[in-house]
């Protein structure tokens, strides 16, 4: 016979499962109230439980609100995933070919990015992305753009138990230095990175939203000595055009 540890473990896991399905069947993101409305979950349980959620990535919180997480695509048949590549690629091509620099689009995966598609330049001085290629979010524009998405909770679990390495000179490594980069994104819904991955390296990055979830970012790597102020113009340009063709579709 089990336990009562065991049995209050089970009803907690048969709780978050509800919760997931309640979000992903509903379609968009919804309260804590809403939710312990419709699930008849008490308060402090609910509490508990969705912050656990946030934490593993498969809820994202927005103010009051929860919607669907990046970890959800873990769960999903491999045709959903493919599903998201093939809506990005088309979008990812568009904005490399109209200023020929390298366009990638992100995702969240376990406390870093990984790209899910990929646009390379075709001039001779360039940045490359493999598409399955994982980065840290610190350093990367599309990361940084990532990270701004992330609640107060989120957040503070990300830098309690993320190592930041320093790659050059230029690296954000230090929390509060990073957290005041990050307002400045969310400002200004754009993030930079200025060779601070790769020496001569800078970058745009820019979330593409859905419904108040975030689907991922889209970014674009540009050699310094091309990186003025009219590429950094036209490639933000290319990235609002590019995020909000995405979240309508």
């Amino acid at each position: 016979m089990p336990s009562s540890k065991q049995g209050d473990s089970v009803k907690s896991a048969v709780r978050a499962l509800e919760i997931l399905e309640t979000i992903v069947a509903l379609g968009r993101p919804l309260s804590a109230q809403e939710i312990g409305t419709i699930k008849s979950i008490p308060a402090s349980s609910l509490s508990y439980l969705l912050n656990t959620l946030v934490s593993l990535d498969y809820l994202v919180r927005d103010g009051r609100n929860y919607g669907a997480g990046p970890a959800l695509a873990r769960l999903a048949p491999p045709a959903l995933a493919t599903n998201l590549r093939e809506k990005v690629r088309p979008l990812v091509t568009l904005i490399r070919d109209r200023i020929d620099e390298t366009a990638s689009f992100f995702v969240v995966r376990d406390g870093e990015i990984e790209a899910i598609a990929s646009a390379v330049s075709g001039q001779a001085l360039r940045y490359a992305v493999e598409e399955g290629r994982r980065a840290p979010m610190h350093a990367f524009a599309a990361g940084k753009a990532l990270l701004a998405t992330f609640d107060p909770a989120r957040l503070d679990h990300y830098f309690a138990t993320t190592e930041r390495a320093r790659f050059t000179d230029k690296t954000l490594v230090d929390a509060q230095a990073l957290r005041r980069e990050l307002d400045l994104v969310r400002n200004t819904g754009i993030a930079r990175s200025e060779e601070e991955f790769s020496r001569g390296i800078c970058a745009l990055g820019k979330v593409a939203w859905r419904d108040g979830t975030p689907l991922g970012a889209f970014s674009v790597a540009i050699p310094a000595a091309r990186f003025d102020p009219e590429i950094e113009a036209r490639a933000t340009e290319l990235l609002v055009q590019a995020s909000a063709l995405l979240g309508q579709a």
